[in-house]
């Protein structure tokens, strides 16, 4: 008898209608790749969220199973870098867009697109981090290698309580940071402070039409949010200063200016973390090892099962969700 394993299945019908259910599924229903993975646990994301419901065209193919996140143990390797028993991490790289994903007991990938679990933590702890995190790590490593250092005065957070900005807040304050955290939820304020921001920020400063230049108020920036809030972000960053681009919740459009560039030099840092090299992604978790307060990951994450994720996909789109979500599989 095959041995069949729960996921979830984005399906979509001859009209394009998409829908979203959980299926059974063998070992012979996963995709290419050298490297088979008992799946341990995942998280929902924001982009996991457009995927289910269906509301930005993240899955490009046809019936999918969704997750851009996992971690879990390698069950079966014929790449050289893997064996049994070795406990790895996947963020991005097409998972859950064109490739089966971590929304499933089982998953199959290229072992170059895996990156071992950092010393200390474990499946459940990195998907606290997920590539919400690993994407608010390598903001702030944009950062650094753009001279932003403490000293330069304060870093702001847009979409502070959400997963990218949650992370990033705990990250950059343990760093030595000053750091300004703008949210739309006042009541997350407590939560905020509580993962290290110095100074809480209403969403309303920043969401408004941007003037071409105001007043400076910060060194750098992590935006999660896009849209008017990073013509904001720019317009209000100092001499010499620099923002990183890592989100759209706002909108993907960004009706700025090019006065904060030539008048003030300051740097607009894009962030991919889908496609980042395998190096970048490396030093990513390495430093997620060190520099990530790991007693505040229980903090900005919340565990479910695997029977909540339908739910959690619909809430995080709207905006109902602080922090992060861990799925902890079986």
């Amino acid at each position: 008898m095959t041995e069949t394993f729960k996921a979830i299945l984005v399906s979509r019908d001859e009209e394009k209608k998409q829908s979203v259910a959980v299926a059974e599924l063998a070992e012979a229903d996963l995709m290419e790749g050298d490297v088979t993975i008992a799946v341990e646990a995942t998280t929902v994301n924001y982009k996991d969220g457009l995927a289910i419901t269906g509301k930005a065209p993240v899955v490009r193919r046809f019936p999918l199973v969704p997750g851009i996140d996992f971690a879990g143990t390698v069950t079966a390797s014929s790449n050289s870098n893997w064996k049994a028993g070795d406990k790895v991490v996947l963020n991005g790289w097409g998972v859950g867009e064109t490739h089966h994903g971590g929304f499933a007991e089982r998953a199959r990938v290229k072992g170059d697109w895996l990156v071992p679990l950092p010393e200390g933590m474990s499946p459940r702890d990195a998907m606290a981090v997920g590539t919400a995190g690993y994407t608010a790590m390598l903001s702030v490593m944009a950062l650094e290698r753009h001279g932003i250092t403490p000293d330069r005065g304060p870093v702001v957070v847009t979409g502070a309580a959400g997963g990218v900005g949650s992370v990033a807040v705990s990250i950059l304050s343990k760093l030595g940071y000053h750091v300004v955290a703008s949210t739309g939820r006042p009541a997350e304020a407590d939560y905020l402070k509580e993962l290290g921001a110095a100074e809480i920020i209403s969403r309303d400063e920043l969401s408004a039409p941007a003037k071409p230049l105001a007043k400076e108020r910060w060194a750098g920036g992590v935006d999660a949010v896009g849209s008017h809030t990073l013509a904001n972000v720019l317009s209000m960053t100092s001499y010499g200063g620099a923002v990183t681009a890592c989100g759209l919740a706002q909108g993907m459009d960004l009706p700025s200016s090019v006065a904060p560039f030539i008048l003030r030099g300051v740097s607009l840092l894009g962030i991919d973390s889908v496609m980042a090299p395998r190096e970048l992604r490396l030093e990513a978790w390495k430093r997620i090892g060190t520099d990530l307060d790991h007693a505040k990951l229980s903090a900005l994450s919340t565990t479910m099962p695997f029977d909540a994720i339908i739910n959690a996909a619909h809430d995080i789109v709207e905006g109902k969700v602080r922090g992060r979500l861990v799925v902890e599989m079986g």
